[in-house]
């Protein structure tokens, strides 16, 4: 669908802005029906060809929109949006962008009756106010060390993911995962960081049933010289290096005029010596296993494993921080500046284990590792892709829940009560915002009635029997159980939200659509596409031709 990209003229009229609010809301609208179908348990999936020819399988609303190449501003505003959500929550991508192509649906028509945008985002604005209010007084608070309560609703927030037919395993990964690198800063606040401390190995092969969180970190690296390095070391002491074990070779050219021949052996003898020092400086603290970021020479594997020392080279920069954070060892830049307290002695086992084709190292059995890896088998790369993307959504969800105890009930129920206060609220408003404010509220039944439709349920009987209930904002904790579509308490079938998920989502819808709404003009700053200069003759450009010129993409 063409946007009206307006052109810089002396006579803009008023018309033109009524047209961009329509096509910015038609644009919002197309995006939020491209993934409205993937919202609940019994979602759809999308089939999607990435850039690179790849394909990605999946339900996750912000994996679909991510890969969507859209021109219109407003629709890659709205994609835009599911990104924030991930980031910020982690959960709630579809969600968001259903709610807010419905805030934007229900102002069509007050664009229409001529209603100024500003007073529509003022009535939106106070809905969001009185939305938020409703949430904190239906909210519940949750003993964060109950691991069963916890555990059903890391389930309950799955559940709407391909990988609910699995069970409980993804929820007890990432609950197990979240638990162990869990800070507690103190005052009863927690710092979970899953990105730097969160290491999710995904190897093609076995069952996803053989999937499991490791005490500790696992790599894909071999000792340097397998034969003659130990493969497996209980209790290891480890050092971890972040400097080349071998001879410095200076920062340019260098040129070295040797004048006799006995000067050739004295430079190698000074270059093994340096070795042989830097090693013996090493080894002064008896380590089992040495590992460093950069290279490590030949002579210095010859030393290390005349010591009975294994030693593992060229390791990542965030592998080398996890395996700190996991055995207590302290990264050193300068061999010459090792102290006893930096040599790490968490680990109870260190073990090269094959699988697959390939080795990978494990530093495992940690005592009280703060960073651990997450090891996913499965049958094709496709699959363990979407059980990645699940796992991230199940251990953002964990991490929240841990920063903020508090829950809702999920399956609609939130969203309908939030609707029916607002309803009830909307007769006290004087003036003009009340249209609106009104309108704000029947956009709330967005998530519910989607819900239903992908249940295959009649919508119509569903809905009107959930607004009896939730009629006066009572029964708070009736919604849709997403598997059959009947009507249930959320309580009784443990499906919850996340208090600062369905917040967030609420923000962020609202705020957007009032952001859609206040663009009254698309000014286009794409110069047109210029032919390659020809001696042939010039040809005169028609109206039509002109429209049909294709624009440079950014």
């Amino acid at each position: 669908m063409q946007s009206p990209v307006l052109v810089l003229k002396d006579s803009l009229t008023r018309e033109s802005g009524t047209k961009v609010h329509h096509a910015n809301i038609q644009a919002s609208k197309a995006v939020a029906d491209i993934i409205r179908t993937t919202l609940g348990p019994r979602s759809m999936l999308k089939m999607l060809l990435d850039a690179s020819g790849g394909i990605v399988v999946t339900n996750d609303g912000n994996a679909i929109l991510r890969e969507l190449d859209i021109a219109h501003p407003a629709a890659k505003s709205m994609i835009e949006l599911s990104r924030t959500q991930d980031e910020e929550v982690g959960d709630g991508t579809t969600s968001v962008i259903v709610l807010a192509g419905e805030m934007l649906h229900v102002a069509e028509a007050f664009i229409d009756k001529k209603y100024h945008p500003t007073v529509i985002c003022r009535a939106y604005n106070k809905a969001l106010e009185d939305a938020l209010a409703v949430l904190d007084k239906i909210s519940m608070s949750i003993d964060v060390n109950d691991r069963s309560m916890m555990l059903g609703l890391v389930k309950s927030v799955i559940g709407t993911k391909f990988t609910s037919q699995f069970g409980d395993l993804i929820a007890d990964l990432a609950l197990a995962a979240t638990t162990i690198v869990g800070i507690d800063l103190g005052q009863g606040i927690k710092e979970v960081d899953i990105k730097k401390y969160i290491k999710v190995e995904k190897i093609p092969g076995g069952q996803l049933e053989d999937s499991k969180v490791l005490k500790g970190v696992m790599f894909n690296k071999d000792v340097v010289v397998p034969g003659k390095m130990k493969r497996k070391i209980i209790n290891p002491r480890i050092i971890l290096l972040d400097c080349p074990l071998e001879y410095k070779k200076g920062e340019n050219q260098t040129n070295a005029e040797l004048v006799r021949e006995e000067d050739w052996a004295v430079l190698l003898k000074m270059e093994e010596e340096y070795i042989e020092n830097l090693c013996a400086q090493i080894l002064k603290f008896k380590p089992d296993l040495v590992i460093t970021e950069k290279g490590l020479s030949d002579l210095a594997c010859h030393y290390f494993s005349k010591a009975g020392v294994s030693a593992i080279r060229r390791l990542r920069k965030t592998d080398n921080n996890r395996i700190a954070k996991a055995c207590g060892a302290v990264i050193v830049n300068r061999p010459d500046e090792l102290q006893e307290s930096d040599v790490g002695t968490g680990a109870g086992l260190f073990e090269v284990k094959k699988i697959g084709d390939e080795f990978f190292a494990h530093i495992v059995e940690c005592k009280d590792p703060k960073a651990c890896t997450v090891l996913l088998r499965g049958a094709s790369k496709d699959l363990l892709n979407e059980v990645e993307r699940n796992l991230q959504d199940a251990m953002s969800v964990a991490r929240n829940i841990l920063k903020h105890p508090k829950l809702v009930p999920g399956g609609g129920a939130t969203e309908l009560t939030v609707s029916a206060t607002l309803k009830q609220k909307s007769s006290s408003i004087e003036g003009i915002e009340k249209w609106p404010y009104e309108a704000a509220a029947v956009a709330f039944e967005a998530i519910p009635r989607t819900l239903a439709q992908n249940c295959g349920v009649n919508v119509i009987r569903t809905m009107t029997a959930l607004q009896g209930k939730h009629a006066n904002g009572e029964n708070a904790w009736t919604g849709i159980d997403g598997n059959t579509g009947e009507i249930a308490d959320m309580k009784e079938l443990k499906i919850w939200d996340a208090y600062n998920v369905k917040a967030q989502t609420f923000k962020t819808a609202i705020e957007a659509a009032c952001m859609l709404l206040r663009i009254d003009d698309i000014v286009s700053g794409i110069k047109k596409r210029q032919a390659p200069t020809q001696q042939s003759k010039p040809t005169i450009e028609t109206g039509e031709d002109a429209d049909n010129e294709q624009m440079i993409p950014e």
